[in-house]
């Protein structure tokens, strides 16, 4: 789990420049490669996403300009190489309700987590059937679309349990060998009641969960109960 040390928490009134600076799509990527990949350049940043040096180049500047990047060790004298600043970036869900433009970003936000899973689900099936992730990986990796029905405050209970147990999960297993990057992704979005003339429904089936055991094989992830993070 991330200490508190590691967590960038925005506030719309103070950081609404920074909000602004991170609803470039490409700036969102980039401050995610960084933190799931470690240090880079510029150059092998254009690599990883199909743009050009410079592209990326200008956008690192602009999030260091606003403290989400920092500069990282330079392996030699000839180009910079950038790092995250943070682990995390956090807000008050009621607090971005407060102008449309941090609406937009938290509503930016959500959407490039959904990206970054369906990204994380190829690389997955790739590692696993490319050898580079060991068979073991195979039965507890998933994901679940569960839908349980519960009141706001169980809701926010449920992600105050998730935080406390991945925090103990993670400091367990910091210095197993075996421990490797998970992807975990949460979502906690309630529902409205359809109508009774309302459309009907297009989207694949939920409440489908793989089943280990118990009705779990799968990895939620994090993005707001109190707080939103991306």
């Amino acid at each position: 789990m991330v200490g508190e040390e590691q967590k960038r928490v925005l506030d719309p009134e103070q950081d609404a420049a920074a909000l602004k600076a991170l609803t470039h799509p490409l700036r969102i990527r980039l401050l995610g490669l960084l933190r799931q990949d470690g240090p880079a350049t510029a150059s092998e940043l254009a690599l990883r996403t199909g743009e050009s040096s410079a592209s990326t180049s200008y956008h690192l500047r602009v999030l260091a300009k606003y403290a989400f990047v920092t500069e990282a060790e330079h392996r030699d004298g000839r180009e910079r190489r950038w790092q995250a600043a943070h682990s995390v970036t956090s807000w008050s869900n009621k607090a971005m309700e407060a102008s449309p433009g941090s609406r937009a970003f938290v509503s930016l936000s959500r959407r490039r987590q959904i990206e970054h899973l369906e990204a994380s689900l190829v690389r997955h099936e790739a590692d696993i059937a490319d050898g580079r992730l060991g068979q073991e990986w195979g039965e507890p990796s998933g994901i679940n679309d569960l839908m349980p029905r519960l009141t706001p405050e169980s809701l926010t209970e449920l992600w105050d349990v998730l935080g406390r147990k991945l925090e103990e999960l993670t400091t367990r297993d910091a210095e197993d060998p075996r421990a490797t990057q998970v992807v975990f992704l949460t979502a906690g979005l309630p529902l409205a009641p359809r109508e009774p003339d309302a459309e009907p429904e297009t989207d694949a089936p939920a409440g489908m969960a793989a089943s280990v055991g118990t009705e779990a094989g799968d990895a939620p992830v994090e993005d707001a109960s109190a707080e939103g993070a991306s």
